[in-house]
């Protein structure tokens, strides 16, 4: 469970990372966020998570966008079942493709692109009660290891952003930055994240 959750909480930190120095805006609004909350250049705590929405926010829209395991760990039918007006076999394997639901335009308004304000007002979650964005999957055999990821990838998100200032260690301008997927048991970027961290001004 440590080497599973190790891999895909470092995988998803990258990935907001990534979408972070894309969106520059975003990347402030954190920052004040922080600033105002906890004080810049100062550690998160797990009880300051509660008050700091709008990173939370951040890490909802970092697993819809790029979720640590695409395809959810296989089901089997186990009796026949009718579902939108096909019948589903006995013993059929069921893969569920969580990056697809998370980018489908018909449930998400610009699905494609990176906009954590859009949890502010939707009532959704990861924790498996909402089938628009289910991560870590749902019901019974949910990740073992969402409660640790949801408790981690916060902190460590926000305790990078709130101690550095972080400068790409290549000339580009953020939106050319490389956003190729590396499918596998887990969603890398193809190519790592290189970044320069910076002392704060």
């Amino acid at each position: 469970m440590f080497v599973g959750g190790t891999d895909t909480t470092s995988t998803t930190v990258e990935w907001a990372m990534t979408e972070l120095l894309r969106n520059p805006d975003v990347m402030a609004k954190c920052k004040e966020e922080l600033k105002h909350v906890i004080g810049k250049g100062k550690n998160i705590k797990d009880h300051d998570l509660s008050r700091l929405p709008y990173l939370l926010c951040i890490v909802n829209e970092t697993l819809r966008l790029h979720p640590p395991v695409p395809l959810l760990i296989p089901r089997n039918v186990e009796n026949p079942v009718k579902l939108c007006g096909y019948i589903i076999p006995k013993d059929t394997q069921v893969l569920v493709n969580a990056w697809a639901i998370g980018q489908d335009p018909t449930i998400w308004e610009d699905s494609k692109e990176f906009k954590p304000e859009r949890f502010l007002t939707r009532q959704i979650d990861v924790r498996g009660q909402d089938f628009e964005l289910i991560p870590f999957g749902a019901g019974r055999r949910i990740c073992p290891g969402f409660p640790l990821a949801l408790r981690t990838i916060p902190i460590i998100l926000g305790s990078l952003v709130n101690n550095f200032d972080w400068n790409l260690d290549v000339i580009l301008q953020p939106k050319e930055l490389d956003m190729t997927e590396r499918f596998g048991i887990s969603l890398h970027k193809a190519n790592p994240l290189s970044l320069i961290p910076m002392p704060l001004n």
